[in-house]
């Protein structure tokens, strides 16, 4: 993280300034562990202890920050600033994707139909043939 993104997000995040409690060490090396987490897609466990340090004071940071909603201000905080800088591009796609079902796709039955015969039970309805399936002569 460059000092000009760690000038822009270091107010936007909560102290414990006059708070009791121990004291939060080193901020920026804890964010900085929690964009290295989630660019390179390693477990908690996995961070540098070299760089970071301890993975749970990383790990609880970042849990406390989106329990709290501190990572929803922090984004909202950052596009407004792009907005304003006309570097937020908004555009509208609109699909006009179909996707068709086989009919044996469905769980319904074909409707059944009077065909007006003798007035005999079985054969008073008879099923109807869908229309891609009529015979063409």
């Amino acid at each position: 993280m460059t000092d000009a993104q760690w000038e822009r997000i270091e107010p936007l995040l909560p102290s414990n300034a006059g708070k009791r409690g121990h004291p939060f060490w080193e901020n920026r090396k804890v964010v900085e562990g929690i964009v290295y987490r989630y660019r390179t897609g390693i477990p908690w466990r996995d961070l540098p202890w070299e760089h970071f340090g301890s993975w749970r004071a990383v790990w609880k940071r970042h849990r406390r920050y989106a329990g709290d909603g501190t990572w929803d201000k922090v984004l909202a905080a950052l596009l407004a600033e792009a907005d304003a800088a006309g570097k937020v591009e908004r555009t509208v796609s609109v699909d006009a994707t179909i996707n068709r079902a086989h009919q044996h796709a469905t769980n319904t039955t074909r409707p059944e139909q009077d065909t007006g015969g003798s007035g005999d039970s079985h054969e008073t309805a008879r099923r109807v043939r869908p229309q891609h399936a009529r015979r063409r002569t």
